[in-house]
């Protein structure tokens, strides 16, 4: 963990290079290495084709990350983490936001490692 699952709406995905945002919420992730195990990094992003926005009249857009992480972090680094990826989700957007209606929201989830399986092996790339 920590994995970054982000859902956007499909009447951006011709301009919203999602790709480009993953790389760069990826890298903040990676970049705090102290906090979350590079080798379990993950970031995805979910197109959504059926959703409605506000009251549905407009061409209404929206994109909703969430961070998923286990349990024992400090509310200072949480925070500061969940800051840094949404300026960059913010700063990502900022020309899509300009010149249409945009709704951007981040949301992190915490969880504990009671009820969570897992089985990897990219993380001894980082142990040796």
């Amino acid at each position: 963990m920590p994995h970054f699952i982000l859902e956007y709406t499909d009447n951006i995905a011709k301009e919203a290079n999602i790709h480009e945002l993953l790389r760069k919420v990826h890298q903040v992730l990676i970049s705090r290495s102290d906090l979350f195990p590079i080798g379990g990094v993950r970031s995805r992003a979910i197109e959504l084709k059926e959703y409605y926005v506000a009251d549905g009249i407009e061409d209404d857009a929206f994109v909703h990350g969430t961070l998923k992480i286990g349990a024992g972090r400090s509310e200072a680094d949480k925070q500061a983490v969940c800051k840094e990826i949404f300026n960059v989700m913010k700063d990502h957007f900022s020309a899509l936001y300009e010149k249409r209606y945009l709704a951007l929201s981040l949301e992190l989830y915490e969880f504990s490692e009671s009820g969570t399986y897992k089985h990897n092996n990219i993380h001894r790339r980082y142990q040796e």
